[in-house]
């Protein structure tokens, strides 16, 4: 499953690269901006008068494809982690002592008194 994740995880980077690059390259509805200045008359040269709608589908199609590998992807993370969890596969967890020895200060350093237990509240039969 791992395996499957990782191979999904790429496929979003590179689509999400794609993306960027396609909304890069549309013209701007004033004919100018970022469109134009990366390449915009560039597309218009290769995919011929319909570059808006070539251009236009093109992202329509890979921002689904990003949202469609993001959900799966955000799924197939949780079902690995409680998958993990339940057969042993997760990290271990530390327990850490509450109270730990007070330990010598360095010379010249003083170190504040320890602090008393706060005493647990009054409870009502």
């Amino acid at each position: 499953m791992s395996i499957l994740l990782d191979i999904a995880t790429v496929v979003l980077l590179l689509t999400s690269f794609i993306l960027i690059l396609l909304v890069l390259a549309q013209k701007a509805k004033s004919d100018g901006g970022m469109g134009a200045a990366m390449g915009g008359g560039m597309a218009e040269a290769t995919f011929g008068a319909d570059t808006g709608n070539v251009l236009s589908k093109a992202t329509i199609n890979a921002s689904i494809v990003f949202f469609v590998l993001s959900f799966a992807l955000y799924l197939g993370r949780i079902y690995e982690g409680k998958h993990m969890a339940s057969s042993g596969g997760a990290l271990p967890s530390i327990s850490v002592p509450l109270s730990a020895a007070p330990s010598k200060a360095p010379a010249g350093v003083a170190l504040p008194p320890a602090a008393a237990p706060a005493p647990a509240p009054a409870t009502k039969p």
